[in-house]
């Protein structure tokens, strides 16, 4: 699959998750009661990006947590005969905390609605917000970001990847034509 067009380089990657860090700050008057959640798999080193700009302004460590959501999704049955689990690793309560849940790509609303069961049955959040990365729009459910890095118009016939230096080894997103069935 050949990329069409570069959305964000790695500047503009770094520059989105500042201002998302100060939105969060600002939206929840500091950060007393605040954990960050990423969505495996590109959510967590966004939410631990998050997390460290959070730390550098604010002077405090944010938890973060790891959602697997992969039983919780309703196209399960669909994906593959052995889908792969990443694992969930929350090491801290969620009960009556601000929960930030964050992600790469906000497409059809479906990946936050997994999540949003997934956290239930971990605990009851006072509050649950999403930080996403791109909103590529084309919702099936009623969901929105709290927090976006960029807005970015596509069509249903197109690809946005995300490609983070922990899992990729560059920070870069990039937009190309779908292949054969492949959404994101």
């Amino acid at each position: 699959m050949m990329d069409k067009a570069e959305i964000m380089d790695e500047s503009s990657i770094a520059r989105a998750v500042t201002r998302i860090a100060h939105e969060i700050i600002e939206k929840n008057k500091g950060v007393e009661d605040l954990v960050l959640i990423g969505i495996q798999r590109r959510g967590v080193p966004l939410a631990r990006m998050i997390a460290q700009k959070i730390k550098e302004v604010e002077g405090t460590s944010v938890p973060v947590g790891i959602l697997d959501i992969t039983f919780y999704r309703d196209d399960l049955s669909l994906l593959s005969e052995h889908p792969i689990v990443n694992g969930t690793q929350i090491d801290f309560a969620i009960n009556d905390r601000k929960v930030v849940l964050v992600d790469d790509v906000l497409f059809t609303g479906r990946t936050v609605r997994a999540a949003i069961d997934a956290l239930m049955d971990i605990g009851r959040p006072r509050i649950i917000q999403l930080a996403i990365l791109i909103d590529r729009g084309h919702r099936e459910l009623p969901i929105r970001a709290d927090y976006v890095g960029k807005n970015v118009p596509t069509s249903r016939n197109e690809v946005v990847h995300v490609k983070l230096f922990d899992i990729d080894r560059v920070n870069v997103v990039t937009i190309s034509d779908m292949e054969k069935g492949i959404k994101h």
